[in-house]
C-alpha cells in the first residue's frame, strides 16, 4: 500500500492510500478518486516527502545502557524524539481513514434519496417489491432496525465520526 498527497482541481488537499501508482493512475483515469471537500474527480498528486523506513531502530535501542535508578523512584520513561515522530505519525492512518467515512458519507447524501425516519418503511417495501428499488438513506430506531435485520433486508449503517457532532 501507498498513501498518496493528492489535490483537486480548486486546490482542495488531502491524502488517500492505493495498493500501488497503477491502482492510482487506473482510478484516477476511470474518475473512481473523488476530492473529499468538493466531490471533483479531477484529482492528482501533490509534491511529497519520501518516507523511508529505518532499520537501525533495534541496534539503537540494544546498544543503550539502562540508567541506575536510586532505590525507591520509578524509572522515569523518557521518550525519544524518534518514538515522538512514530506516534504522530501513527496519527495519519486515522486521518486518511476519518476522510474516506467523510467521503463515503458525502457521497451517500449526493446518491441517495434522503427518506428520513422512513427509512425502515421504505427499505421494507423495496424488499418485498410494492416500490421499486433505489439508494435510500435516513434513520430508524433500534426495532424497526431489527425487523429490517429479520426480514434480510441488506442495508448498512453509515458511521458518524465524534467531530461531526461538533
Amino acid at each position: 500500500m501507498i498513501r498518496f498527497s493528492l489535490h483537486c482541481d480548486r486546490s482542495h488537499a488531502f491524502e488517500s492510500w492505493f495498493r500501488d501508482n497503477a491502482s492510482f493512475e487506473a482510478l484516477v483515469a476511470g474518475a473512481m478518486v473523488e476530492c473529499p471537500a468538493c466531490g471533483s474527480p479531477r484529482v492528482e498528486k501533490s509534491i511529497m516527502s519520501p518516507h523511508v523506513a529505518r532499520t537501525d531502530r533495534s541496534n539503537v535501542a540494544a546498544s543503550r545502557p539502562e540508567e541506575p535508578v536510586p532505590a525507591g523512584q520509578a524509572h522515569p520513561k523518557v521518550m525519544p524524539t524518534d518514538a515522538l515522530t512514530n506516534n504522530i505519525n501513527a496519527l495519519a492512518p486515522d486521518k486518511a481513514m476519518r476522510e474516506l467515512v467523510r467521503a463515503f458519507r458525502q457521497h451517500v447524501a449526493r446518491t441517495a434519496d434522503h427518506v428520513g425516519d422512513r427509512f425502515a418503511e421504505e427499505a421494507l417495501k423495496m424488499h418485498h417489491g410494492e416500490i421499486e428499488h433505489r439508494a435510500i438513506s435516513g434513520s430508524s430506531t433500534a426495532e424497526d432496525t431489527q425487523i429490517l435485520l429479520e426480514e434480510g433486508v441488506p442495508f448498512h449503517p453509515l458511521p458518524i465520526l465524534p467531530d461531526d457532532r461538533n
